[in-house]
């Protein structure tokens, strides 16, 4: 078995491996080195990761179970010091170790301005996983101010992840426009727009002088005397190939290790892939030509035949909400001609160039649903004459107008070399092969090729191919209609319902078509839901379109009998509510359960009785807990810094302060609350749909957690310092899910659907904020009242039993 040691564990050296060990498992015994403490992981993801969109454990590729799997020796955190090619040795920190085949994938390293400061501590690249979690560490800090230089890819996606994470962010560009190699400047003013409607500052032709800072960055100051606040300066403003071994060992060098069309250097027995390698004068940063790479380099080694080809490569901005596309050459020039098509109400813009009658360069923002079409048009060198005058309004407008009679249709012509997923490099013939092979379901289609499993900008698209391959046996995850009495989804109908101002039940079935007369036991609760969300001052809760448990304001046991709950402001009760609700469990004959929610739980309650019960426990001051409502149930508590000797915060008191806010608000679903008074978390808030934590410097709110047939950590919304700003925020979401979520949704699927980032989005804007705020409260001065009270004051009479079957006919 030959020996083969790979110097470098990212993403061209991991495919690789995955092409070795696919193709002949047993064929090398493998080493392999990396400098940072850790295995391949999957970049492209960094931008997610630091946004809180996802975590580091997401977006690894290759865990240590897979390099065990594998038979990989693996030299984690280890620095490769030489490379000894007479003694065919690589020297690494704790040893040496000998090869038959080395592959070099250093990869790149971070360019950093030496402008005085640039190595100040708090000033970072955004290169690895270490600069992510420093940018995290700096965003934990409420109010903090990021400063990113460069408005590059990068820049921009490292700019909206700290701004997700509630910082103010600048970001600093020297030149007249944004992504000024990919973007022309009518799409870079298009973004520039939209990053400012996110909260971002852009600066443009911005030169930077300095940056300062007592022992660590404070501040960064511009040639024109600006001076930006910093807790944290990003520099995104390039990368060099990492080929100091290659240099050091003697390979042939151009401006990175120079490799020919089978990836060997100018030594047979050491080949390179990735950003450090430089194929007939080109530079690699881009990941689909690195995977192209990786595949040949694999056969090399493997003694086949394969070379690699350049190609044309296209462009995405994976932020989320900026929908942007840049392929081929757009620049202007002689001989060539523009189409352009421009839509200012929805930020729409395209920008065809043409040459000799072929598309030689595109640029689209707003809408890029064609942009793989147009992408295909440009690699293949497609004659675009006879298609010219409708061109620009994509595929379905070709050939008599196929496609939009079949919106598939241009999607089954595209030929099978035709990239799909550009992150990983999918062509659909791959997808094709997966398909055939018996992976008929997206999740297959992922496994088997990797294709949508990165950026997921391309998952329309895989499942278009999946519909073309298998026809009427693939069934797309589409949302289905409210239920058989409309053809409308949840999403229509509550668009509809704003839309049209539509205030009842009849005028939704008249308006929106309703193919029953009033609808039915699964679409009347959530019409009922979406209307008195919407209006709350207009619209009158219509009681019979509930489920059993909010008619009843009670929890049904299989017995028939009921469970009775009242509420306990954050867990917290008195000996005066004890005594009371030990005299009503002894009183009604109940079972007495403590509950996870901090509350206690009277069960075998007899229908006739709840009047009765809810009276008495009025009367002690108690009101409804809600345990049976789409609405909120519980705010848990642990002690806080009133007796627990770690606490950081008032839990118990911010708590009861939160629940006092929002009981007796209908939402799409349940929701629970929870306060940890420091990150020990006794109150287990990272499992709720809403959670705090407490700490030192304020609060970290975080949402979407779930802890029933879905277990779910929730996911980072905004750290503040104050609880008022707590209050603020969490009234905001919660009144944002409960005008956008789907009835029976709960929290978490929600936000799943819309991403954490437009949820931040809408809530960043302190107007906004507001608004939201404001409509919570007008809602609250309608539902925010007790139930019990209000039956046992106006509604007994539908608590008695009809007749006492119990007692004799008399004779």
């Amino acid at each position: 078995m030959q020996k083969l040691v790979v110097i470098g564990a990212g993403m061209a050296s991991g495919r690789v491996l995955e092409h070795l060990f696919d193709a002949a498992p047993d064929a090398f015994d493998v080493t392999l080195f990396n400098a940072e403490p850790r295995g391949n992981y999957n970049r492209i993801m960094l931008s997610p990761v630091l946004s809180g969109e996802k975590t580091y454990e997401e977006i690894v590729t290759h865990d240590d179970a897979w390099y065990a799997a594998n038979k990989v020796t693996t030299r984690f955190g280890e620095k490769v010091t030489g490379i000894d090619r007479e003694r065919k040795v690589v020297i690494g920190e704790n040893g040496e170790v000998p090869y038959d085949k080395l592959v070099i994938g250093t990869g790149s390293a971070p360019f950093i301005i030496p402008m005085p400061g640039h190595d100040l501590p708090g000033v970072v690249a955004y290169r690895d996983l270490e600069d992510t979690n420093a940018m995290i560490e700096a965003s934990a800090t409420p109010g903090g101010h990021a400063v990113v230089i460069g408005g590059g890819l990068l820049g921009l996606e490292a700019a909206a992840g700290l701004r997700l994470r509630g910082m103010e962010v600048t970001v600093l560009h020297i030149m007249g426009h944004l992504m000024e190699r990919q973007l022309d400047e009518a799409a870079g003013y298009l973004l520039k727009k939209d990053l400012e409607k996110r909260g971002i500052n852009v600066l443009l032709k911005a030169q930077t002088k300095c940056i300062e800072g007592d022992g660590k960055v404070e501040r960064v100051l511009l040639e024109d005397g600006t001076e930006l606040k910093a807790d944290i300066v990003c520099m995104a403003v390039g990368i060099r190939p990492a080929v100091a071994l290659g240099q050091a060992a003697g390979l042939d060098m151009g401006r990175a290790i120079k490799v020919d069309a089978q990836m060997r250097t100018s030594d047979p027995d050491i080949l390179a892939v990735g950003e450090c390698v430089e194929f007939n004068g080109n530079l690699f940063g881009l990941v689909a030509p690195l995977y192209d790479q990786a595949k040949v380099l694999a056969k090399t080694l493997l003694g086949e035949d394969d070379v690699f080809k350049m190609r044309e490569l296209s462009t995405k901005l994976k932020v989320t909400g900026c929908d942007l596309f840049s392929a081929g050459d757009f620049a202007e020039g002689e001989g060539r001609e523009d189409i352009v098509f421009r839509d200012p109400k929805r930020g729409v813009y395209k920008r065809l160039v043409i040459e000799v009658d072929k598309l030689i360069g595109a640029v689209m923002y707003g809408d890029t649903a064609d942009s793989n079409w147009f992408f295909g048009l440009i690699k293949d060198g497609t004659d675009i004459e006879e298609m010219r005058e409708t061109l620009i309004f994509g595929p379905a407008f070709q050939g008599g107008g196929a496609a939009a009679a079949d919106p598939l249709a241009a999607v089954a012509a595209l030929p099978a070399d035709a990239e799909i997923c550009g992150c990983n490099g999918v062509c659909k013939g791959t997808i094709v092969s997966a398909i055939e092979g018996g992976a008929h379901t997206l999740d297959d289609v992922k496994a088997l090729t990797k294709a949508s499993a990165s950026c997921g900008t391309c998952t329309g698209l895989v499942e278009q191919v999946l519909a073309v391959t298998l026809g009427d046996s693939f069934e797309a995850k589409a949302e289905k209609p409210v239920c058989k009495c409309t053809d409308l989804t949840h999403e229509d109908v509550r668009r509809l319902i704003k839309a049209r101002e539509l205030k009842s039940q009849p005028a939704v079935w008249q308006e929106l078509g309703w193919k029953t007369v009033n609808g039915c036991h699964v679409c009347r609760p959530a019409i009922n839901y979406y209307l008195l969300a919407d209006w709350p001052l207009e619209y009158q809760d219509d009681l019979q379109s509930r489920f059993v448990n909010e008619r009843n304001h009670a929890n049904i046991q299989k017995d028939g009998t009921y469970s009775v709950m009242p509420r306990m402001w954050g867990g917290m009760t008195t000996p005066e509510e004890l005594i009371a609700i030990a005299e009503a469990a002894k009183k009604y004959d109940a079972a007495v359960k403590v509950t996870g929610g901090q509350r206690i739980d009277l069960l075998g309650i007899k229908k006739e009785d709840l009047p009765a019960i809810w009276s008495d426990l009025n009367d002690a001051g108690m009101v409804s807990g809600h345990a049976y409502t789409k609405g909120l149930r519980t705010v848990k508590t642990c002690v806080g810094t009133d007796w627990c000797r770690f606490g950081t915060q008032d839990s118990t008191g911010l708590g009861i302060k939160l629940e006092k806010r929002l009981w007796g608000s209908w939402t799409p679903h349940k929701v629970k609350l929870a306060v940890s008074g420091c990150p020990r978390n006794c109150a287990e808030a990272t499992c709720k749909d809403i959670g705090v934590i407490c700490v030192d410097s304020g609060y970290q709110i975080g949402v979407a957690g779930a802890a029933g047939m879905d277990v779910k950590e929730t996911e980072r919304l905004i750290d503040v310092a104050t609880e008022e700003e707590v209050l603020e925020w969490t009234v905001a979401f919660m009144q944002l899910y409960r005008e956008n979520g789907k009835y029976l949704d709960r929290a978490y699927k929600w936000v799943a659907k819309v991403g954490l980032g437009w949820v931040q989005e809408h809530l960043s804007d302190p107007a906004n904020r507001a608004a939201l705020v404001e409509r919570f409260d007008i809602s609250q001065s309608v539902y925010q009242k007790d139930p019990w009270a209000d039956h046992v004051a106006n509604n007994m009479a539908q608590y008695t039993p009809l007749a006492d079957l119990s007692q004799e006919a008399a004779e």
